[in-house]
């Protein structure tokens, strides 16, 4: 009995090990689909799509060129002091240049809570969209190790500006005029 019960629970286990394996390997396979050849993460590069879904789960697809306004992409962490900081001013210009560009926030999950995530939008009022990245997925693409990052991503797709930290709100208009002009280079 001992032994066909230890039997089961090995091969329970390696079934489950073997499941885990099967759907790491087709999250790293469908991140590498959409994944433009030579893609690196910075300022001249061709985005990579992000598909994620947002705090109310409809599923949001961005990036890799599919829009026609300038893309602003912002990753953050609610424990984040800087992000604290910025968040004020972000909501400012998705307000302001919302006309231009489009914002979205992408909520690094796997370093956060997303009880926390939900809080820190309710505080900070913000209201441009909200995407979960819970697996990290993205976050790890964009090779993001820090927060907050921003990523400005032309209408063809090109990454124009890489930011880590904080800029001030100047700054920040002043990119997105640049980038948002018709065919700025």
């Amino acid at each position: 009995m001992k032994k066909t019960a230890a039997w089961f629970f090995t091969a329970f286990l390696l079934a489950g090990l073997g499941i885990f394996q099967y759907m790491q390997q087709g999250a790293a396979a469908a991140t590498e689909l959409a994944t433009p050849s030579g893609f690196k993460p910075k300022a001249g590069y061709e985005s990579a799509a992000i598909t994620l879904p947002g705090m109310d789960e409809a599923i949001h697809t961005i990036g890799g060129g599919a829009g026609e306004k300038l893309l602003f992409v912002n990753f953050w962490a609610s424990w984040c002091g800087p992000c604290v900081m910025e968040a004020p001013d972000l909501q400012k210009l998705h307000e302001q240049y919302g006309d231009v560009m489009e914002m979205y926030g992408v909520n690094s999950t796997n370093y956060d809570k997303e009880r926390s995530a939900r809080e820190f939008v309710e505080e900070f009022g913000l209201t441009f969209p909200m995407l979960m990245d819970r697996e990290g997925t993205i976050t790890k693409l964009y090779k993001v190790n820090n927060f907050p990052t921003s990523f400005l991503i032309d209408g063809n797709g090109v990454i124009r500006e890489r930011i880590n930290g904080v800029v001030t709100y100047a700054e920040w208009e002043r990119l997105i005029l640049k980038w948002s002009k018709p065919n700025a280079a």
